[in-house]
C-alpha cells in the first residue's frame, strides 16, 4: 500500500504486459539490473514499465497498470496527493 492510503484503500494490477526480448543466460552470481520507471501517472491509475537486462541489453520489458482501489466501496478511486508524489518520484524524465 502507498504511503497515505487508509486500511481500505490500495492498489490492485489491472493489466500487465510482458515481453520476452532476447535469451538469458543463467551465470553463477551475476547479479541482473531491472530499471522501474513510472511512464503515466493518471487520475486513478498509473503505467510502470520494468526492463530486465543482462549484458547491458534489454532481455525483458513489462507494462503494468495499477489503478487506486477503495476495497469498502469496490470500486476504482482517485490518487491521493500522498500517492501521486510517491509515484511522482519513478516518472519518466
Amino acid at each position: 500500500m502507498a504511503e497515505g492510503a487508509g486500511g481500505d484503500r490500495g492498489i490492485i494490477l489491472a493489466r500487465l504486459e510482458v515481453d520476452y526480448l532476447r535469451q538469458l543466460y543463467h551465470r553463477t552470481g551475476e547479479r541482473l539490473c531491472v530499471r522501474s520507471t513510472v511512464t503515466r501517472l493518471g487520475t486513478k491509475s498509473l503505467t510502470v514499465r520494468q526492463e530486465l537486462l543482462q549484458d547491458d541489453a534489454v532481455a525483458i520489458r513489462a507494462d503494468v497498470v495499477m489503478v487506486a482501489f477503495d476495497f469498502a466501496a469496490d470500486a476504482s478511486r482517485p490518487l491521493t496527493d500522498a500517492e501521486r508524489a510517491h509515484w511522482a518520484r519513478f516518472a519518466q524524465a
